[in-house]
């Protein structure tokens, strides 16, 4: 089963990015840049994920298209 989810990228005043997951709360990296950023995100989630389904909890979903979001930052979407 494949799983998307929305991730917020913030640029960081130092560099880098901070990387939110807002359908896991709590799920936050960071990386030095955009692909690392990005990788970080998806080992976040999976591990996250990981977690969920080794304490029987239910794992959140989010629905959203394809199209790049810009807000504070960027937020791109994909699946896990």
């Amino acid at each position: 089963m494949s799983l998307s989810y929305k991730i917020l990228l913030k640029p960081e005043p130092e560099g880098g990015f901070t990387v939110n997951v807002p359908a896991l709360p709590g799920c936050i990296t960071y990386g030095s840049d955009l692909e690392e950023a990005k990788a970080n995100a998806r080992e976040a989630i999976e591990l996250y994920i990981e977690s969920l389904k080794e304490h029987g909890e239910a794992i959140q979903t989010c629905e959203f298209n394809s199209e790049l979001f810009v807000f504070n930052g960027l937020i791109e979407g994909f699946a896990v």
